[in-house]
């Protein structure tokens, strides 16, 4: 695929659907790794997609079309940090700088917030977001939780 250009904005409700494709292509070649729960979670539905627009901020990026072509959403978790959640990017759309962008804008919203410090979770079989996210300056921190039955790992970043 050529790319064609793409902006960034804040998502709206009206992106719900949008939103859940983006996520189903971005994630549909990992579903064996995940478990039910994970990918669920993961993937979202309508009801948990308009839960998170409604308790968080997402961002989406979108094409000449005005078609969704990735995501992103973060939540302010106290004054000093924020937490990232849910970014995915189409696969046709990946390695175009897509995700790139829509992390420089949550981190560009964070230290507008006076955050100091922003962490994300990643499961063990995204191995590409893990070395994408450690070349834009994200370190293992080394706390690790179960993940509806998965080994997720939290990365964070000084701002």
């Amino acid at each position: 695929m050529k790319y064609s250009t793409f902006q960034i904005r804040r998502a709206t409700n009206d992106d719900a659907a949008d939103i859940l494709d983006c996520l189903r292509e971005a994630f549909s070649e990992y579903r064996q790794d995940y478990t039910e729960g994970a990918y669920c979670d993961t993937v979202l539905t309508l009801e948990s997609v308009a839960t998170r627009l409604s308790n968080s901020t997402l961002f989406v990026a979108i094409d000449v079309k005005q078609q969704v072509v990735g995501t992103v959403g973060y939540n302010q978790v106290n004054e000093q940090e924020g937490h990232i959640r849910g970014m995915a990017v189409r696969p046709e759309w990946q390695g175009a700088g897509v995700a790139a962008q829509l992390l420089r804008r949550v981190e560009s919203e964070l230290r507008e917030r006076k955050c100091s410090r922003v962490s994300l979770d990643t499961t063990e079989p995204l191995r590409r977001a893990m070395r994408f996210y450690e070349r834009n300056g994200y370190q293992r921190s080394g706390n690790v939780k179960d993940f509806f039955g998965m080994v997720m790992m939290e990365y964070i970043k000084k701002l």
